[in-house]
């Protein structure tokens, strides 16, 4: 097998690795990574939805060649669902079949029960027992969402990176994985958990950086149409928006776009497909009509000195 490309060795050899996944990230960010790596830390970013957050670590995984294991989180996450637990219909068979064979010697039974071949193993377990030279990129997706027991019972795992099971004992990584934690921010997280990682806050774009993203990702796009997609959204991102759109959205906005076979952007246009850029109703009617027309009217203000 060939061994994965290895880690870079400096902040603008990071910033060009992720842009050779065609992620385009600041200098700060860069350096936040960079460190990340070299120090064997896990990352926790921070930032509204759809800014990039869960990107970076697809992009990781993608250039450093290494296997990607995320574990979504959610309301009632429990060990079993993201550590592991024991194949109970294999160990229910596995006592029937020793009943009728009458081979069934009660403390081999249950060692053998409480054994790895009846070890289902859950994201966290298997980042920990990857393979050592291609360790995983563990992404640990929306910590904000779970409870915090869970949130406690991470500690170990990003302290030491170990689980104890107790049947088995403490299995350790034989080579740290490489872990990006997000957060919507929802709620705070535990500031213990926050001591083991670097942070980094990822904000919305500058107009500059979005332009590029979107000449990135939606290659097909007129320039003159993604440069007023940008102003665009970068306008809306002003107005008092219950979710102002995240790049996700820019990207999809230009891709519906393209769809229509627009090359320009008109009022029209923009109140049809506001559901591409806006998830709740209240922010749609609140730009639909002459809000969104005056938008764009300062968009293309924006837009004239360029041209």
């Amino acid at each position: 097998m060939t061994p994965p490309p290895p880690l870079p060795d400096t902040i603008d050899a990071t910033a060009a690795l992720l842009a050779d996944g065609d992620y385009l990230a600041d200098r700060d960010l860069a350096t936040s990574l960079f460190l990340a790596l070299r120090l064997a830390r896990p990352m926790l970013l921070e930032g509204e939805a759809g800014v990039g957050k869960t990107e970076i670590a697809r992009v990781l995984a993608r250039v450093l060649d290494r296997p990607l294991i995320r574990l979504q989180c959610y309301e009632g996450l429990d060990v079993a669902s993201a550590v592991y637990e024991w194949n109970t219909a294999r160990q229910m068979l596995e006592i029937r079949l020793a009943e009728v064979a009458g081979t069934a010697d009660r403390d081999t039974l249950a060692r053998d029960l409480f054994s790895d071949a009846f070890l289902i193993r859950r994201p966290l377990l298997q980042a920990l027992q990857g393979t050592p030279g291609r360790a995983p990129v563990l992404l640990i997706d929306e910590l904000d969402r779970t409870d915090e027991p869970f949130e406690a019972y991470l500690l170990e795992v990003l302290s030491d990176f170990q689980i104890t099971v107790p049947e088995l004992g403490t299995i350790r990584a034989p080579e740290p994985p490489i872990v990006v934690i997000t957060s919507n921010r929802t709620r705070e997280i535990h500031d213990a958990l926050k001591r083991r990682c670097l942070y980094h806050w990822v904000d919305y774009p500058d107009a500059a950086r979005e332009r590029a993203i979107v000449g990135r990702k939606v290659p097909r796009a007129a320039e003159h149409l993604a440069d007023a997609v940008v102003a665009f959204v970068q306008a809306l991102r002003g107005q008092d928006l219950f979710k102002a759109p995240g790049v996700a959205e820019t990207i999809d906005w230009a891709n519906a776009l393209v769809e229509l076979d627009r090359t320009t952007l008109d009022a029209d246009v923009v109140d049809r497909t506001l559901g591409v850029l806006l998830k709740y109703q209240d922010d749609i009617a609140r730009i639909r009509g002459a809000a969104g027309a005056r938008l764009l009217d300062s968009a293309r203000a924006d837009l004239a000195p360029a041209r």
